[in-house]
């Protein structure tokens, strides 16, 4: 995170550090000048040309709701080299991984775990990563902060980018364009965007880019609700700087969906239909290739035959993936089909209260 925005960051939250937290919160900040000096160097060096960039085309945007499989989706669509992405360190050094990509990246290789901490997904500084943690990095607000203060839920208004001031919003274009030119001047192809955030953005997106294409995937909400749980609760445990107390946590699961989606669907219809098409997660896994060719003709992502033998190596590994199982009480089970009974019945899952139903992969 560049130093205003970390600084910032702190004040805001009258810099309610847990005890055991201080060391982490210590050497983000004794990193804030390294980040200083190469985002000048980043300026010096390619300001002028960052300025002056056009994107190759209108961004591919993968949106769904946290753990529906946009991690797999984003995964697939980069294997085919005519698209570029954002990696994990450009996502976490935006404001100078031009300038500093080639001089870190070899010290910091080994910082990373072999896998997500929410699952057994494999990580590593050039795998995609979610452009929402850029965001975040660029000092802009994010619901996503709430990840280094769990115990004070923070900028909720930002899943929808509703009700915040205009030059609010015109500087978060602004630096969300800025972050898409740098990752063009590395790589001057279409960008594929993954950030679930985003599924609540497209009144935005669309004014940006127009030509954009989107991948909508749904999966069984009776899978998607203890999954998050898990993703959240991973998070603020490995990466707060607060001891969670989890205080609400299903509370906030349910009503972020909520929110989620009723901006989702208030604003798809500014979507052309030949630009949105809709996956299941279940048939993703399932048919790999038959799906992603199908996505392939529906939204004129050029030729499938030219990515085929680049994913079906990646589809043959991802056999051997084996998901996380959780137990689900009956009454919470009840409670996830009465609150996101929309989904459901929009998306066509079939709606299980029985008990007998008690565990869910995922």
């Amino acid at each position: 995170m560049n130093a205003s925005g970390w600084f910032s960051l702190l004040a805001r939250n009258r810099f309610a550090i847990g005890p055991t937290r201080w060391g982490m919160a210590s050497i983000i900040t004794l990193f804030a000048p390294c980040n200083v000096f190469f985002s000048m160097l980043q300026r010096a060096r390619f300001g002028r040309r960052i300025s002056q960039t056009r994107l190759a085309d209108d961004p591919v945007f993968v949106v769904g709701h946290w753990r529906s499989g946009t991690t797999y989706l984003h995964e697939l669509l980069v294997r085919d080299t005519r698209f570029t992405y954002p990696g994990t360190y450009d996502v976490f050094a935006p404001n100078h991984f031009l300038a500093s990509g080639a001089v870190i990246k070899p010290w910091v290789k080994y910082l990373l775990p072999a896998t997500r901490p929410m699952d057994n997904v494999a990580a590593g500084w050039e795998r995609p990563q979610e452009d929402e943690f850029a965001l975040c990095s660029l000092g802009l607000r994010s619901p996503y902060l709430t990840i280094a203060f769990p115990n004070l839920p923070q900028d909720a208004e930002y899943l929808d980018l509703t009700g915040i001031p205009d030059e609010a919003l015109a500087r978060w274009k602004e630096r969300f364009l800025w972050f898409l030119k740098c990752l063009t001047i590395r790589d001057a192809k279409r960008i594929v965007l993954k950030s679930p955030p985003h599924t609540a953005r497209i009144r935005v997106l669309m004014e940006m880019f127009p030509r954009a294409r989107f991948i909508h995937i749904t999966r069984d909400p009776y899978v998607l609700f203890p999954s998050t749980i898990n993703l959240w609760s991973a998070l603020y445990r490995d990466n707060g700087l607060q001891t969670p107390r989890f205080q609400g946590i299903e509370e906030q699961v349910f009503s972020t969906f909520c929110r989620m989606y009723e901006a989702f669907e208030r604003d798809r219809p500014s979507i052309p239909s030949s630009q949105i098409a809709d996956v299941r997660y279940e048939k993703l896994v399932a048919d790999p290739m038959a799906e992603m060719e199908r996505l392939y003709r529906e939204l004129d992502l050029g030729d499938f035959d030219e990515a085929r033998s680049a994913l079906e190596p990646f589809v043959g590994q991802q056999r051997e993936y084996k998901t996380n199982r959780y137990e689900i009480a009956p009454e919470l089970r009840r409670e996830i089909s009465r609150r996101w009974r929309f989904y459901f019945e929009r998306y066509g899952y079939p709606i299980q209260d029985d008990p007998q139903h008690e565990k869910a992969p995922s």
